[in-house]
């Protein structure tokens, strides 16, 4: 998905992991995954550089589609499918 695409995506769940450093936007992000159903989209705020490598990465490993990552100001919105 493009940057358009991602950013009028209707998002169902939304993890905002800001606040922590690696690895705690990814396991912000395993919590919250149960707490949404199949084919629902979740982001993740993170602040971390890190978790642009980590959740596309989760993501492969899991069977989840990652659908890409928005830049924002001091931050990044990764967007995933379950």
């Amino acid at each position: 998905m493009n940057t358009e695409e991602l950013i009028a995506v209707q998002v169902d769940k939304s993890v905002d992991a800001r606040g922590t450093s690696c690895p705690g936007p990814l396991l912000a992000a395993k919590k919250a995954i149960g707490q949404i159903d199949k084919g629902q989209v979740m982001e993740v705020l993170s602040a971390d550089e890190g978790t642009r490598r980590d959740i596309p990465k989760w993501c492969n490993k899991k069977g989840f589609e990652y659908l890409g990552t928005v830049e924002e100001s001091g931050f990044f919105k990764i967007f995933l499918r379950k």
